[in-house]
């Protein structure tokens, strides 16, 4: 009999210590050498900053890279290339979620508190409410991880239809980040 406790959603919380290791050892970090490359790379640096747009522990300097980027390239082209980054991006981390994590979907939703916040919320705003609020998430530059983890546990998001919502509102969001910047 083994005296540890039996985990009853490892892959989740791995997820979440995977996260919380990132943003430990990103914090504070002086990343000026990726802000060079990336600038150094013109339209390609645009795509890789849309990448690390999505990911929590790098969306800060990826903020900071798009910032600077508009002053120094066409901000239309900078975010259509930014943004098939950013949905590169978070198509990892949907299909990561949606086919690695399902068995833990499952499972997290026959627990009490799910059936609870389920009967609680109207059928009619069920549907939309989670599409909202990832998709506020998705454009801004907060963990796009969130956003994405709710649109793949939605059975009712297909692959198609996230691509568009993901590219669509990453690139919004970029174009606002690149339009301040030229700004400024």
């Amino acid at each position: 009999m083994s005296c540890l406790p039996k985990i009853k959603y490892p892959k989740f919380l791995l997820l979440i210590l995977t996260f919380i290791i990132a943003y430990v050892l990103f914090i504070g970090r002086d990343l000026l050498f990726l802000q060079q490359v990336l600038l150094d790379l013109n339209y390609l640096g645009s795509f890789f900053a849309g990448i690390f747009f999505v990911y929590g522990f790098t969306a800060a300097p990826a903020t900071a890279i798009l910032l600077i980027i508009a002053k120094q390239q066409n901000i239309i082209i900078s975010c259509l290339v930014a943004g098939i980054g950013s949905l590169i991006g978070d198509l990892i981390i949907f299909k990561i979620i949606r086919h690695s994590f399902q068995d833990e979907i499952d499972e997290l939703s026959k627990e009490e508190i799910s059936l609870q916040i389920g009967r609680s919320i109207p059928g009619s705003l069920k549907k939309y409410l989670a599409v909202i609020f990832a998709g506020i998430i998705i454009a801004s530059p907060l963990p796009g991880e969130i956003g994405v983890s709710l649109l793949a546990i939605s059975t009712k998001i297909s692959q198609k239809t996230f691509i568009v919502l993901s590219y669509v509102l990453n690139t919004i969001g970029i174009f606002v980040i690149l339009w301040i910047g030229s700004q400024i």
